[in-house]
């Protein structure tokens, strides 16, 4: 979406983003933002306008599914969290959250990356890409053991595809930027990765999404946390997050729109 269209909606949504910034200072609110970092392609264009259009600052930071049940359970002050299903279950179950605040505010796939002009391999059906893990020199994602949901696929993945051993020796455990630089500089030929990672990233291509039959798409769940100390502003950022115009947004960076609220 363009600078215009994202402010319009801000106008919109947000009375105030009319008032002069000294005025709107005055009530200016920091929130805390722990979120899964497949949604930080997205949210590091909407976020600035939220900032400038409200007066509040957003503090954000990316972790894995399993970071952020830990950190939520061990105590930390956030506002909002934004991860995994499974992991907004707990936290619930566990009394970390406000449910009725739940919305999920996006679905990610997983698909394949190269570096930015390389040959593309053939993964249209689970065979071709068992054939292209098999052939190529390197392949890398994120490590299951650190509670990445997109590494523990990629490993069961792997598994059921019986190239387990073969591929282990050739296999990089990393995620996120240190993936996408470690496939642009050529040091990993293969890296599998959510999809919104990879489209924002100028030196790798897309070689296209997992095949159907192996593919993982995971919903993204926003809750308030019920430790933060700025849930009415942490509250107007989420309403912000899911308007239909930032669904622009989520789409243009290879993700879809969450489909559902939950309570």
């Amino acid at each position: 979406m363009n600078p215009l269209g994202v402010r319009t909606m801000i106008a919109m949504a947000f009375p105030g983003a009319g008032i002069p910034p000294s005025t709107r200072d005055a009530g200016a609110a920091e929130i805390k933002v722990i979120c899964t970092p497949a949604l930080a392609p997205a949210y590091r264009e909407l976020i600035p306008e939220f900032e400038r259009a409200t007066g509040h600052k957003v503090v954000i930071d990316y972790g894995t599914a399993g970071a952020i049940r830990e950190r939520i359970q061990g105590g930390e002050a956030a506002d909002l969290a934004i991860s995994t299903e499974p992991v907004i279950d707990d936290l619930q179950e566990q009394g970390w959250i406000v449910p009725a605040s739940r919305i999920e505010v996006a679905r990610v796939g997983l698909g394949v990356q190269v570096r930015k002009a390389a040959l593309k391999p053939d993964i249209r059906s689970a065979d071709a890409f068992r054939n292209a893990l098999v052939a190529a020199a390197s392949i890398g994602y994120i490590d299951p053991a650190s509670g990445g949901a997109a590494g523990v696929h990629v490993a069961a993945v792997i598994e059921r595809l019986g190239i387990a051993a073969a591929m282990t020796p050739k296999t990089r455990l990393v995620g996120g930027s240190a993936l996408l630089e470690a496939v642009a500089s050529g040091e990993v030929e293969i890296g599998i990765a959510p999809i919104s990672e990879i489209v924002s990233h100028p030196g790798v291509e897309l070689a296209g999404p997992l095949p159907a039959e192996l593919q993982d798409v995971t919903p993204l769940t926003a809750s308030l946390v019920r430790n933060g100390g700025q849930l009415e502003a942490a509250g107007a950022l989420l309403r912000f997050l899911t308007a239909p115009a930032a669904i622009d947004v989520i789409r243009a960076k290879g993700m879809e729109p969450g489909t559902r609220r939950e309570q």
